[in-house]
């Protein structure tokens, strides 16, 4: 841990911010990941999209993903889809390869049958994720690749979680006020998430990421 972070930890320990905002949709949050995400210089690879031509991104923010895609694949198309507010905020990073909706529906409508449907840490925090994941794995995309899936061995279970503001968006941002933002989750059955994988292979698989294949028509 360098020492920015641990100055951070200890303030927030001392100090800890009195303000909340309460979900996804409150534009001080939606303005500091846009602002992170629009300054945010990746670096490495990402083998995973290397020769890929198309990517529906659930929960991908302002484009984020997309930024460390295109040094992979510089032609790769893109439909982000994100909360409404998200989205509205985003469209000004909009080209011709990179697009923000609000509606898993109208991404398609753009992109076409997206060869990958990629979402990292988003599922759980939707309002019906047992409708989203139905929607997302009807789409009937070539790969399903998910990370940091929140599943548990039993029923669904909806509870809040909280975080700091700033640790929203790529990077650090030492020049906002801290607060504290609360937005509810939901625990995933694991044997739901699998099953909703019909006619998938499941190829490769973590503790709470997963890898899956359309199988071939018949």
């Amino acid at each position: 841990m360098d020492v920015f972070a641990l100055m951070r930890q200890l303030q927030r320990r001392l100090f800890p911010p009195r303000d909340v905002i309460e979900g996804y949709e409150q534009s001080e949050l939606v303005e500091m990941v846009f602002q992170k995400t629009k300054a945010f210089v990746p670096e490495g690879d990402w083998p995973l999209m290397a020769g890929v031509a198309s990517v529906l991104d659930f929960g991908g923010g302002c484009g984020l993903h997309y930024k460390l895609a295109r040094r992979q694949s510089p032609e790769i198309r893109w439909a982000v889809v994100e909360t409404p507010a998200m989205a509205q905020r985003a469209a000004e990073l909009a080209t011709e390869r990179l697009r923000f909706f609000a509606d898993i529906d109208e991404a398609r409508n753009w992109l076409g049958a997206p060869e990958i449907m990629h979402s990292n840490g988003a599922l759980q925090y939707t309002p019906e994720p047992r409708l989203t994941l139905q929607k997302l794995c009807s789409l009937k995309a070539s790969r399903m690749c998910w990370d940091r899936v929140l599943l548990s061995n039993s029923g669904w279970q909806r509870e809040v979680q909280s975080s700091f503001l700033t640790d929203n968006g790529p990077g650090r941002d030492t020049r906002a006020k801290e607060k504290l933002v609360k937005y509810g989750r939901t625990w995933i059955p694991e044997v739901e998430f699998l099953a909703a994988h019909d006619g998938y292979d499941l190829t490769e698989r973590g503790n709470d990421w997963f890898r899956f294949s359309l199988k071939p028509s018949t």
